[in-house]
């Protein structure tokens, strides 16, 4: 993350802080703080898939959708703080 490990809006200084940030946040109340930006992406490009078990999906689903975000960003986040906390424990 740029602007000195935080994040200009939440202040935050991980994607964990971010998150929960922005699970009691909206946008529409930043409005004066944001700005335009022009950006080029091609998503489909940078899609990957994991098969997941049902059972699990399902649950996922349901944390995702009490927290008012999409299952993908639940599971991104969670395997990025994982995957955060692995390679501390390696170091």
């Amino acid at each position: 993350m740029e602007n000195e490990g935080k994040s200009t809006i939440s202040n935050a200084q991980s994607y964990e802080e971010m998150a929960e940030f922005w699970d009691t946040h909206s946008t529409a109340d930043f409005e004066n703080q944001s700005y335009e930006v022009d950006i080029t992406f091609e998503p489909a490009s940078l899609r990957n898939s994991v098969t997941i078990e049902l059972e699990l999906l399902k649950e996922l689903r349901k944390i995702a959708r009490d927290r008012q975000i999409s299952t993908e960003t639940l599971v991104n986040v969670w395997l990025r703080q994982f995957v955060d906390q692995t390679n501390l424990a390696v170091s």
